[in-house]
């Protein structure tokens, strides 16, 4: 949520970030309701002021036994009254139209955040590995976990709908090793884990940008609940309504939570396999930090997702999403794509992402410096990683040519073997 000010005294600045994003958002819509706003809320004022003043005139005539007059003019203070009524009732609608709208426009792009119009248009800042050559005929994860017995997608059809799947021995546990992996690695880099509900209200959705826009793209519950898209939800609002103090950050948190999505919009992508489902589970990782070190906090953090894929050594680029791709919540973001033999080509497996203020306004996160002044934090939040995802790079980019999977060697304290065979 962008700060109506912002938006009040900088125009020019929020069509150009706008334009940039191909974005549609009613800007002159906004400022006239603004300006509407402003206007009422100085005639209330005004009618108050007087009404004040009056109440005052009142009391005087009474004690002067001035009391027809005073008759006279309660009856036209009750005039007035109604009106202040009828103008805080226009007031109140106004204010729920400029709610209804700043919550819908997206974020400002940062400075480092390259201007472009699509995926197309996003610079790539670095790779890491080299990806694999086979010497036989490499299998896609959605033939070879089925013939090694790991992965079920028949059976999750059966069970729930199409986009879900069942994982079975060597393939559950595998999944599990990666969640334990992942958590430990950063645990090990000084974050806080936590455990928290799969399960957020409507405020807590709206704290990180997911309502009232993306409502589509939620699966509700009959009492009014969501299933959670990402833990970001939940660890970002772990602090909505509060003020941190300033000595404490930045704040680094992270927690393993299944995750639900409709996938609206996304009919005939990645179909097959696990990269695109209803259900996932997944590693996060939030942070709060002052304005002053949160790109420092991005760059460190999208570090700590790649030293996951590194330590699994699974070969991988980063790239920078430009403004026509970028989040909704986001000023800036990194994308992690592993490379996947099955799709000759690198598959987003993480997205960090720096959302400055934005968040912060939306679920009220302040912090108070030295000084006693509160200002609004800024948060930011990475996967760290896709645990589905990082399973289908595993299996295919180490899977052998007698149709085994040969275990990364960080994975096999977890595994408590070496090979995944039939």
């Amino acid at each position: 949520m962008l700060d109506i000010r912002f938006i009040r005294e900088n125009p020019e600045v929020v069509e150009e970030a706008l334009k940039n994003r191909h974005a549609k958002w009613d800007l002159k819509a906004f400022q006239e309701l603004d300006a509407t706003r402003r206007e009422t809320i100085q005639q209330v004022e005004t009618l108050k002021a007087e009404r004040n003043s009056v109440s005052k005139q009142i009391g005087q005539m009474m004690r002067e036994g001035k009391k027809d007059e005073a008759e006279e003019i309660k009856i036209h203070m009750r005039e007035v009254g109604d009106q202040i009524a009828d103008l805080d009732g226009k007031l109140s609608d106004i204010e729920a139209q400029l709610t209804t709208l700043t919550y819908s426009i997206p974020n400002i792009p940062g400075e480092n955040t390259p201007v472009g119009d699509d995926e197309n248009d996003n610079p790539e800042v670095r790779r890491w590995g080299t990806p694999r050559t086979f010497d036989f005929e490499a299998k896609p994860h959605w033939d070879l976990g089925p013939e090694l017995g790991i992965i079920d997608f028949e059976r999750g059809v059966k069970l729930a709908h199409s986009r879900f799947y069942a994982l079975r021995g060597a393939g559950a546990r595998l999944e599990r090793a990666l969640i334990n992996f992942m958590l430990n690695t950063h645990l090990d880099k000084g974050m806080t884990e936590w455990w928290v509900p799969a399960l957020a209200n409507k405020e807590t959705l709206t704290g990180t940008g997911q309502l009232p826009k993306f409502e589509e793209d939620l699966f509700r519950t009959t009492e009014g609940l969501y299933l959670i898209p990402t833990a970001e939800v939940m660890l970002t609002n772990l602090h909505s309504g509060e003020i941190l103090d300033e000595e404490n950050l930045p704040m680094r948190y992270c927690a393993y939570t299944p995750c639900f999505r409709e996938e609206a919009g996304s009919a005939g992508r990645d179909t097959r396999g696990i990269i695109r489902v209803h259900q996932f589970d997944k590693v996060e990782m939030v942070r709060f930090a002052t304005p002053d070190n949160s790109d420092a906090e991005l760059e460190d953090m999208t570090r700590c997702a790649e030293d996951v894929l590194q330590k699994l050594e699974l070969p991988y680029r980063v790239i920078s999403l430009c403004t026509g791709d970028i989040g909704f919540s986001a000023r800036q973001t990194y994308d992690l794509e592993v490379w996947l033999p099955s799709y000759n080509a690198y598959k987003e497996i993480s997205s960090c992402s720096n959302c400055g203020d934005f968040q912060a306004r939306r679920a009220n996160i302040k912090y108070v410096d030295a000084d006693g002044k509160k200002h609004l934090a800024h948060t930011l939040n990475g996967s760290g990683l896709a645990v589905g995802r990082t399973m289908a790079a595993v299996i295919e980019n180490y899977q052998n040519a007698d149709g085994s999977i040969t275990v990364p060697e960080v994975l096999r304290p977890y595994m408590g073997c070496d090979v995944i065979k039939g």
